[in-house]
């Protein structure tokens, strides 16, 4: 494919992605893209959610490299000399095992030694000779092994990266509702301006007209024109915002690995509480404490003390005397099961046992140091979530009263100035008191813009600071 034919078909592909994640508005060419639409794309295609993923197949590659440890194993070592015309030895030693838990491994075995130079503890009958049998250890490995070991930390590690992928997409889902957000309040703040633009431009052709009836001084004109021009500017300032809040919330937006730019054309919308609920599953959130014993970081922290705890058995497990055992029935005729008895067999122990056992008692008080440590940290980052999840519902619900006291600020400053343009009307006011009463209506919009993105932003916190996974990634 062409470099033009690439351009084309990616062009084509970013104008359908727009249209279809935008309902188109009757009244304009304006699309709208809602807070479901975008957390959608969000969630479906965001690369992050790949490598949240990796995560997992890291847990479960290291499992089964864990379990590795218990597969049965063949071993096979041959060994010739000849010099001379004349064979020194020729020796074959076959061998079939079998690892099983507690150190506990079964063996099969034939050996073929031939030669003129063979010690006399390796000659065997001629065929060769067979032997089965059972090595195991009494004191040290009994119990935990290192294979035992790194199995059980492995299926820890699963339990960890699971916690720490759905950390992953609740960050990203987080930080692309905070983007989101940002976007809603540059736009609402957009809006805010541009209609008290309008008002003043209204209001400044009903001066020119008083003042060329002779109803009003010229001056006035020239102060309704300045507020015009700070409309202006504040507007236009509105509209830098908004472009750059759309931008940032564009990195979050993403097509078969193809990042998406949200148009000029394209405008967010301000949800409700029921859309947020929903989305962000704070309606199925019946009780703080019962999600936060769930939480993601606190199940990693739990999966890290329980491999800590794998790994202090096992250093305890070395001040044990070493103590290995293995006992094996021999016979020269494999055919014949009855062969094996106890009058033919070859056994083996292997004992050892350090005086002083200081790097084994050294190894135990690290292991223990990493594990109070570890639930240290568990403690303090428990206490941490439920203090912050505490203040963020107390955020909400003072935020839920600030909305509904400069809601009714708001519809208070309106009616003052509505009253003052009537008596501007009537002769008995002036265009000074008028600016002065709709720049207090202006800030207090700006203010009730600013407290709705708040408490949006509580919400998000709140389900940030629960760690709510997604529920298509719950195992």
């Amino acid at each position: 494919m062409s470099p033009r034919t690439n351009y084309i078909a990616t062009l084509v592909l970013c104008v359908l992605v727009q249209i279809g994640f935008a309902q188109e508005n009757s009244n304009s060419l304006e699309r709208i893209l809602t807070f479901e639409e975008y957390l959608g794309y969000v969630k479906q295609h965001h690369p992050l959610l790949k490598q949240a993923n990796l995560q997992l197949s890291i847990g479960e590659a290291n499992l089964l490299r864990a379990r590795g440890g218990f597969d049965p194993k063949i071993e096979i070592d041959y060994n010739r000399k000849k010099f001379k015309k004349t064979e020194y030895y020729d020796q074959l030693n076959a061998t079939f095992k079998i690892p099983t838990w507690y150190g506990i491994e079964f063996k099969a075995n034939f050996e073929e030694n031939m030669g003129a130079f063979l010690n006399r503890n390796q000659t065997l009958p001629d065929g060769g000779l067979y032997a089965a049998g059972v090595s195991f250890s009494v004191a040290q490995g009994f119990l935990i092994n290192e294979r035992m070991a790194m199995l059980k930390k492995a299926r820890f590690f699963v339990n960890q990266t699971k916690a720490e992928r759905d950390l992953l997409v609740n960050n990203l889902v987080f930080e692309a509702s905070k983007a989101y957000f940002k976007w809603v309040e540059a736009h609402n703040e957009q809006t805010i301006y541009s209609r008290f633009l309008n008002n003043a431009e209204v209001r400044f052709q009903g001066v020119i007209r008083s003042v060329e009836t002779g109803d009003k001084a010229a001056i006035d004109t020239i102060e309704t024109r300045i507020t015009i021009q700070n409309r202006r500017l504040n507007l236009e300032a509105a509209r830098l915002k908004m472009r750059k809040a759309a931008l940032k919330a564009s990195n979050y937006l993403w097509l078969n690995d193809i990042p998406l730019e949200i148009q000029e054309t394209v405008l967010p919308e301000s949800p409700n509480n029921s859309v947020i609920e929903s989305s962000l599953y704070l309606e199925e959130v019946m009780n703080d404490l019962e999600m936060l014993t769930n939480h993601p970081k606190l199940r990693s922290l739990d999966a890290k003390v329980e491999s800590l705890k794998v790994d202090r058995f096992l250093k305890r497990n070395k001040l044990l005397p070493k103590l290995d055992l293995q006992y094996n029935f021999l016979t020269p005729d494999v055919d014949q099961f009855n062969s094996f008895n106890t009058a033919n067999y070859k056994a083996g122990l292997n004992f050892s046992f350090p005086l002083f056992l200081r790097k084994e008692r050294g190894n135990v008080r690290l292991a223990n140091l990493k594990l109070q440590d570890a639930n240290f940290e568990r403690v303090s980052t428990s206490l941490s979530l439920q203090n912050k999840i505490t203040a963020i519902n107390t955020e909400i619900n003072s935020l839920q009263k600030q909305n509904v006291l400069i809601n009714n600020i708001v519809k208070d400053y309106e009616t003052m100035l509505r009253a003052e343009e009537r008596k501007f009307q009537l002769g008995e006011s002036s265009v000074f008191l008028i600016n002065s009463r709709e720049q207090k209506l202006l800030e207090a919009n700006l203010k009730a813009n600013t407290l709705q993105i708040k408490s949006l932003n509580a919400n998000a916190s709140l389900y940030n600071a629960l760690g709510i996974p997604e529920p298509a990634m719950i195992p």
